[in-house]
This record gives structure tokens, sequence and C-alpha cells, in this order.
């Protein structure tokens, strides 16, 4: 007991020494650290909103307490399955697209040997992740307009002489053009550290394995797919973290009354409840967004856990 105290006391003392030391590098963390407190910590202290009946004139401290109301409202209520369900299918269906594709589309991009081709498919492919949302959202009711748009002038021209469907105002394609929207968007951008990854592989192995009578396809799946791995396990981790975090401001701009039945989400119902009707309810939207919070918490220990358990710990977080 006595020497796991001294080897305690030892690398506190050294922790201090080393500080003492790089005393420049701790000082350049004041500011971030304290911004970290300041806008992520402090605000902590107002989620107990969610356990109260938060009054503004009576301030957080002087509210109601009522304890796990507000979630019980929320889990009996009709839109508990709606958002929940909503939430989880977009996540599910953008991921189970997006994950394999960009590690797909980086592998490609790596085979390119011409350097100004490789660098002119990555510009393009980067270009749209710097679309706002606003745009990218307008984009869509340009083209997919069936009088005036790219889609209604492509099908009068070459299927029918007719306006074709409305396909903004049905509710099934909504999950489909959010998904892949994003995916275009976002499709080159995801490459960057997988690309990244790749260019830590030494080039002698392609060229021993090619030597050997390895095939292009055979080295991208012996040499390059397994030093992807290790990055791609990482990048899993945090995106389950977020499973339950679809962005608000593409999902509320394509909303409307036809489809908010695939398009209610928990982050367009926290809004819609705490500061978009016409009775706030910012105890009963705080509730559903710590509870929404929770569920990524516990996604990410679950993933994580799961992860280090098959990699022996070399791929997880913590």
């Amino acid at each position: 007991m006595t020497g796991k105290a001294t080897l305690a006391t030892r690398k506190k003392t050294s922790v201090w020494k080393l500080a003492r030391r790089r005393w420049q590098l701790y000082l350049f963390m004041v500011i971030p650290v304290t911004w970290l407190i300041i806008f992520h910590y402090v605000p902590m202290v107002g989620v107990q909103i969610a356990f109260r009946n938060f009054m503004p004139r009576k301030g957080i401290w002087g509210s109601d307490w009522v304890g796990l109301t507000h979630f019980k409202t929320f889990f009996n209520s009709f839109y508990f399955a709606r958002t929940v369900g909503n939430t989880v299918r977009l996540s599910l269906y953008y991921l189970l697209a997006n994950f394999p594709l960009s590690i797909t589309f980086a592998l490609m991009l790596n085979i390119v040997v011409n350097k100004k081709l490789k660098k002119a498919f990555q510009t393009i492919t980067y270009m749209p992740h710097f679309i706002s949302t606003v745009v990218l959202v307008g984009m869509l009711t340009q083209i997919l307009n069936p009088v005036t748009g790219l889609y209604g002038n492509l099908y009068r021209r070459f299927i029918a002489d007719t306006y074709p469907a409305d396909i903004l105002s049905r509710a099934t394609p909504f999950v489909h053009l959010y998904v892949w929207s994003g995916i275009w968007q976002n499709l080159g951008w995801n490459t960057i550290i997988y690309m990244a990854a790749l260019s830590g592989v030494d080039p002698e192995l392609h060229e021993a394995a090619e030597i050997d009578g390895a095939t292009r396809l055979k080295r991208v799946i012996h040499i390059d797919l397994p030093v992807l791995l290790p990055t791609a396990s990482i990048m899993l981790i945090l995106n389950s973290g977020s499973i339950m975090s679809v962005g608000f401001e593409k999902a509320y701009l394509m909303q409307n009354s036809v489809n908010a039945v695939y398009s209610e989400i928990i982050a367009t119902y926290v809004y819609k409840t705490g500061l978009g009707g016409t009775t706030n309810q910012l105890s009963y939207a705080a509730a559903v967004g710590l509870f929404n919070n929770v569920i990524n918490g516990i996604l990410l220990l679950i993933v994580n856990g799961v992860s280090g358990k098959l990699s022996g710990g070399q791929n997880s977080l913590f």
C-alpha cells in the first residue's frame, strides 16, 4: 500500500515538474479551456429545467420541481414513437449508405495515378460540402419543381407531355431525398480522413505485392483496406454517438404538412414545442432534448465497448 502511494506521489510530482517546465504550453490552453468551461459546462446547470416546471418570472431555482413528469409525458405522447422512429430511421439510413461509400470512394481516389486528375476529382467532390443547408434545400426545390424545374422539363420532353407528380408534396420520397442529398454534399469531404490514412501506406508494400503478381484489386483488399480499418472503426464510433442527432436545419426546411409523418424528428419537435408554438413548453422541450442526449451517450459507450473488445482495445476511444 505504501509503495502504491509513493508511486502516485512521484507521478504527481513529475506532472507538476513537467507543467513548470512547459508552462508556456499550458498558458496557451487557458483561453480554450476557459471558453469550454463557460459555454459547455456552466450551461449544464440549466439541465435541471427538464425536471422543473420552468417559469421565466420565477427563474430556474424558483420554479417548481416536478421530477420525471415531463419525461413521462413525452413517453406517453403520440409523438414519441414518431419522432424517435423517424430520427433513428434517417440516421441509420444515412450511416449505412454513407459510411461504406466514403471508404469505397477514398479507395477509388487513391487508385488514380495522375496527380492532376486526382486533385480535380477531390476538388469537385469537396465543393458541395461548402454549400449551405438553405441553398441545398433551395436547389432541391428548384430542380424537383414539376412545372419549372429540371425534373418537370425532362419529364415533359422525354416521357409524357403532361406535368409529373410533385415529389416534394409526397411523404415517402422525403427520406430518400434527405439522405442522398446529404451523401452528395458530404461524400467527398468525408473521404479526407481516409485519404490521410492511405497516404501513410508504404509504397514498397505495393511494389513487393506487384512483383509477386498481385492485381490492383488484391492490393486494395490486402494492403489499403487493412490500413483504413482502424480509422473506420473510430469514425463509426463517433457517428454512432450522434445517431439520435439528425440535422435540424435540413429536416425543418424540407418539412411540410404532407411529409411531416416522416420528417418530424426529435430536433424539429423540440424546437416547435420549446420555441415555435404559441404556448412555449421550455421544460418539456428540455426533457425531450435531454433524453436525446442521454441515448446518444449510451450508444457511444456501447459501440465503443464492442469495438474495443473486437480489436483488443486498439480501436476504442476510451
